[in-house]
């Protein structure tokens, strides 16, 4: 898989919740079966917190939805209801992106593996989603100077992210998308 990290952009369908990404352009996304992503058909990446920039006014846009143990942080736009992205219980200190939601042109690949939600604790031991928050070595982190209490960031300086230029190349197989 290539690891070539890079800014993706995204949001929800009305464009008031905005935010940027540093991942990888080619990610593992997990479908999981939860009772709450198996509603939403979330399938969604996952990334470090401070890879994570919350954009603009986006917050007051977002509302939060928890049940259960309530370490899940389900955020949504208020106005059109999507969820582009979450804190989730699997990695309370990443941030789980819906690929689906990222702008066109940065994914080169996606990878989606099953995560069965519906037995979480043994799924949870038995998958290496746990180390999908963790920055992998030689990841350039961004300045932690914004660190929300709520877990995503807001207004880190724009010298961090740089500009790229991606190419869209998929390969076609199996459950690539």
């Amino acid at each position: 898989m290539d690891h070539d990290m890079i800014v993706h952009s995204g949001g929800c369908h009305c464009r008031k919740v905005r935010w940027r990404v540093r991942a990888p352009n080619s990610v593992v996304a997990w479908n999981c079966n939860c009772s709450d992503c198996s509603m939403r058909a979330n399938v969604h990446f996952i990334a470090p917190s401070k890879m994570f920039e919350l954009q603009a006014d986006s917050e007051e846009f977002l509302t939060t939805y928890t049940f259960g143990t309530h370490t899940a942080k389900h955020t949504f736009c208020k106005v059109c209801g999507i969820t582009s992205f979450y804190i989730p219980r699997s990695n309370p200190d990443g941030i789980a992106i819906a690929f689906r939601c990222v702008d066109p042109g940065t994914l080169s690949h996606v990878e989606i593996k099953q995560y069965d939600g519906r037995n979480w604790e043994s799924s949870y031991g038995q998958t290496e989603i746990a180390s999908c928050s963790k920055p992998t070595k030689g990841t350039i982190m961004i300045d932690t100077q914004v660190q929300k209490s709520d877990g995503y960031r807001k207004e880190l300086p724009s010298q961090n992210w740089g500009t790229h230029e991606q190419e869209v190349i998929g390969d076609g197989g199996g459950d690539h998308i």
